[in-house]
């Protein structure tokens, strides 16, 4: 691996006001955008109609989990201004064959659950609009599709985050609310953060946790960090950015099971749009609207970053050039998206391929994030600027979770398909 370049230790860290800080958010409000899609919807809303308050602290756990990686894959990114792709092939730079299997084994892993994932992310924004206009969602799909293959390859990385930010203020509003309005049980609220898993809800709790903690957002948010800053005095910027956008997003996502929790409590979810039904009696005429609103911008948000953490995955196992003046890049975009868009048009579920995905997320997951904190521990890549003591005990922690999920995920394939 190559040494980084460090500032001199004397070197004090700048200074920020608030106001620089709020100026400086955008890669972490790309990474809120990306895992609240409609998966996160529906994961909270079936645990909150299922469980109520009890797997509330399985989104607070997600959260610090999430802040703790996401801030160190920003942190690499910024100062060793290299991709985590390659900071992952260069541990077996001297062993070509462990590195060609190390980029088919994460390459293949990203662009199967990409492919699988784009087509439920259509569907699930579309959602939202069939469930005001009853237009089939294999019609508004695809034309969602083809407005999201344009503003890819049109706009910029600043553009895509006034948009994603916009989307997630958008989310913030509809779903936190319609909790509010719907006056949920304090008390009952504070016990659902005590660490508990109630008789069936362990798939739940994998769930909930896989759903937040995303392998491609670490790839994702190395570059964009990179990309942003170069400094290490604006470290504090990215810790700032990363910090606020994520707990917004835990908000929100704990907004959707505490509402489900409160008014659909033992009642049947086929979807999240189902919810809008049960918040009828309280929002009136608006249920739908909040709800649909709400939907579309989960959908939207999560859609546009699918084809551009395939892309940066395998730019960075293949050394592109990580944006669209590499056609290899752009065509990446576009071929996920358009496969997405076939997907959604012709009905096709891909729930065995979406399966699957996770069995190779369910592995994937644990040994990106094992890598992630060696690399982050390491002084010959970071310098000064390795993790502390409780990051790398906070980080084994996480590493072993995510062994956890893996080894349910897997289960649950088999189970699956020997059933």
């Amino acid at each position: 691996m190559e040494k980084a370049n460090f500032e001199p230790r004397n070197e004090l860290p700048e200074k920020f006001t608030l106001r620089d800080k709020l100026r400086a958010m955008g890669p972490g409000i790309i990474i809120v955008g990306s895992f609240l899609g409609p998966g996160t919807v529906t994961t909270a809303t079936r645990t909150g109609a299922s469980f109520g308050y009890a797997l509330l602290w399985t989104v607070l756990f997600s959260v610090l989990a999430t802040i703790v990686l996401q801030e160190m894959s920003a942190r690499l990114g910024i100062i060793t201004q290299k991709d985590l792709s390659t900071h992952i092939t260069d541990i077996f730079e001297e062993n070509p064959v462990l590195k060609k299997i190390s980029i088919i084994f994460v390459g293949g892993a990203i662009t199967l659950g990409g492919i699988a994932y784009m087509s439920g992310d259509l569907i699930g924004t579309s959602l939202g609009i069939s469930n005001l206009t009853g237009i089939p969602t294999n019609i508004i799909a695809p034309m969602i599709g083809l407005i999201i293959l344009v503003l890819l390859n049109v706009g910029t990385v600043k553009w895509l985050e006034k948009i994603l930010g916009t989307l997630v203020a958008l989310m913030v509003t509809v779903f936190v609310i319609t909790m509010i309005v719907v006056k949920p049980d304090l008390s009952l609220l504070a016990a659902g953060l005590v660490p508990s898993i109630p008789e069936g809800a362990m798939m739940n709790t994998v769930a909930l946790i896989g759903t937040t903690i995303v392998p491609y957002n670490l790839f994702i948010h190395c570059t964009n960090a990179g990309k942003r800053w170069n400094k290490p005095g604006q470290l504090v910027l990215s810790k700032w950015d990363t910090t606020f956008s994520i707990i917004i997003g835990g908000i929100i996502t704990s907004a959707v099971m505490i509402t489900a929790a409160t008014v659909m409590r033992g009642l049947p979810v086929n979807s999240a749009a189902d919810m809008a039904v049960q918040l009828e009696p309280t929002l009136g005429a608006f249920a739908n609207i909040f709800m649909s609103m709400g939907l579309f911008a989960a959908g939207f948000s999560s859609a546009i970053i699918t084809p551009l953490g395939v892309s940066y995955v395998l730019g960075g196992l293949l050394g592109w050039k990580l944006d669209k003046s590499d056609k290899r890049f752009l065509y990446t975009n576009v071929g996920i998206l358009i496969l997405g868009i076939i997907g959604s048009a012709t009905g096709f579920n891909p729930l065995t391929i979406i399966i699957l995905a996770q069995a190779l997320n369910g592995v994937f997951l644990p040994v990106i994030v094992i890598f992630l904190v060696l690399i982050t521990s390491t002084r010959k890549v970071l310098g000064k600027y390795t993790n502390n003591p409780f990051q790398i005990i906070v980080g084994i922690g996480i590493s072993l979770i995510t062994l956890v999920i893996g080894s349910s995920s897997v289960l649950s394939v088999i189970r699956f398909l020997l059933g």
